[in-house]
């Protein structure tokens, strides 16, 4: 069964405003554009963001919500966290990190973003195959 058949809100389309920033494939449902910007992500077995930073003069930061399947949060230099539904990830600003589904599960969470001054995400490098292979 898939996540999306799991989760209370509607998957939406495929990610391709962000597909680049992606290893596989996401989807985007943004349930909220205004005052603090909320998008419910959904992806498919073993795709993942890339290394990413979210930057802010004041403020900012992101909040995740994980809603259904599994998946993975890791901090560059730390240990990889693995993720299900209920679990709540708050990301400080100005932390390199990445997320995403494990490799045998669809996986969703809500991305929150913590309204702050001159926010911008900074998007790297992406989360190799072999860093991730060493997931279970």
């Amino acid at each position: 069964m898939k996540t999306a058949e799991l989760s209370v809100f509607p998957m939406g389309e495929k990610n391709e405003a962000y597909a680049r920033y992606f290893v596989g494939e996401s989807y985007l449902n943004m349930l909220s554009t205004s005052d603090v910007v909320i998008g419910n992500v959904t992806f498919e077995p073993g795709c993942r963001n890339n290394w990413h930073i979210h930057r802010a003069a004041k403020g900012g930061g992101q909040i995740l919500l994980c809603t259904a399947g599994r998946g993975w949060y890791q901090e560059w230099g730390k240990p990889a966290q693995e993720l299900g539904p209920g679990d709540v990830v708050n990301i400080p600003v100005s932390v390199k990190h990445w997320h995403g589904a494990a490799k045998d599960s669809w996986f969703a969470h809500l991305a929150v973003e913590v309204p702050g001054d001159e926010t911008a995400n900074e998007w790297l490098e992406a989360v190799s195959d072999e860093e991730y292979s060493h997931l279970k």
